[in-house]
């Protein structure tokens, strides 16, 4: 979901990618060669969405995209969008907020919540959106976890999508110390893996911090959120290859990111909420 209270740190953002045999750029927007995606047995079925491909994020809920909409994101629980590339977002760091989700949690899995100071201690929340951190700080936390989310991109799979986008990579840096980027790269690798082996990519979510980690994880593509606001899209346009969807959340920062990125990465403009087409205040443009 839109990260604009979440960027206590600097670096998090979401991208998508691009082609190859695109040429180095000297900053100026041009495409860029990239590091290689991982190669091998892992990811030989693994479907790349093309670069530069007009695209629509739609996590506020599905709606029939535009005719010249070409990659689409939905949440795990909508159906994929028909004869488009289709990413399934996932929230695979954190809970999803509301007591229902956290009530399933704790009934069904209460040891892998993250708490401060042992199994009776408070949770450790993500306090904008409300959304409890998971235990990641040990392998025996993160096989657990992979299972319980890997059984939802088993569910993308099974659905149709051609991607997933695991969100809250950078949910360490909310984690009053009890988290750190080993245990989020250890933890991506898992789902990775689980997601080539169901012959999905998978989506680094923001998080400049990880990108130097990105080959050794698995990820294939970049989803990031105000790379242009942020002036993050470059670091993500090397290390993908252009292979990167940025989305927007301010008209300014979207007109300038198009200046100097919109030949290059797919660019979306979208309200903060994300609202399906039809709802009033729903916005969306690309460029």
């Amino acid at each position: 979901m839109p990260r604009q209270l979440r960027r206590g740190v600097p670096a998090l953002l979401l991208i998508l990618a691009c082609l190859a045999g695109c040429t180095p750029t000297t900053g100026s927007g041009e495409p860029h060669s990239g590091s290689a995606a991982p190669t091998g047995a892992e990811t030989k079925d693994v479907r790349q969405p093309r670069a530069h491909a007009a695209f629509d994020y739609q996590l506020g809920g599905p709606y029939r995209p535009a005719s010249d909409v070409r990659v689409v994101s939905r949440d795990r629980t909508a159906k994929p969008a028909d004869g488009r590339y289709n990413i399934c977002y996932v929230n695979a760091f954190q809970t999803q907020p509301g007591e229902q989700a956290l009530r399933w949690w704790q009934r069904k899995h209460p040891d892998l919540l993250l708490r401060k100071g042992g199994p009776d201690g408070d949770l450790v929340i993500d306090e904008d959106w409300d959304e409890p951190l998971l235990d990641i700080s040990t392998g025996a936390r993160r096989a657990a976890l992979a299972d319980v989310v890997g059984r939802w991109i088993d569910g993308c799979a099974d659905a149709g999508f051609d991607a997933v986008e695991p969100d809250n990579l950078d949910s360490y840096q909310r984690s009053q110390g009890l988290l750190d980027a080993d245990d989020a790269t250890a933890f991506a690798r898992l789902l990775a893996e689980r997601a080539h082996h169901k012959g999905l990519a998978i989506a680094q979510k923001n998080t400049t911090d990880l990108l130097g980690a990105h080959t050794r994880i698995g990820f294939d593509f970049a989803v990031t959120e105000e790379c242009g606001r942020y002036a993050e899209c470059e670091e993500f346009a090397r290390a993908y290859g252009n292979r990167v969807f940025d989305i927007e959340y301010r008209a300014a920062d979207f007109a300038a990111a198009c200046r100097t990125w919109g030949s290059s990465l797919a660019l979306v403009l979208r309200d903060r909420d994300v609202r399906p087409k039809g709802e009033s205040g729903h916005v969306h443009r690309h460029c």
